[in-house]
């Protein structure tokens, strides 16, 4: 598999709950998904095999990937600062 980047947003609040979404992508490659939930819900170019994978990197290190998702500030990053 080529580089993969994993991109993670801000901590999203709606109906209760607390959630960020990730996305993998690698050249036109995309997959996107769910923390804590652990689960792919958009893919182009991620074989089934790799989204499994990428499911359990979510699963298994949800909160390494919460902690990353609670430092990101929204307006700084739209900002460009």
């Amino acid at each position: 598999m080529d580089s993969v980047n994993m991109l993670v947003s801000g901590i999203i609040n709606k109906d209760g709950r607390r959630y960020a979404r990730v996305s993998f992508l690698r050249g036109k490659d995309v997959a996107e998904g769910l923390v804590p939930d652990g689960v792919i819900d958009h893919v182009e170019g991620f074989s089934d095999e790799e989204v499994f994978g990428l499911e359990r990197y979510l699963r298994e290190n949800c909160g390494d990937v919460m902690e990353q998702a609670r430092k990101v500030n929204p307006l700084k990053n739209w900002l460009g600062l």
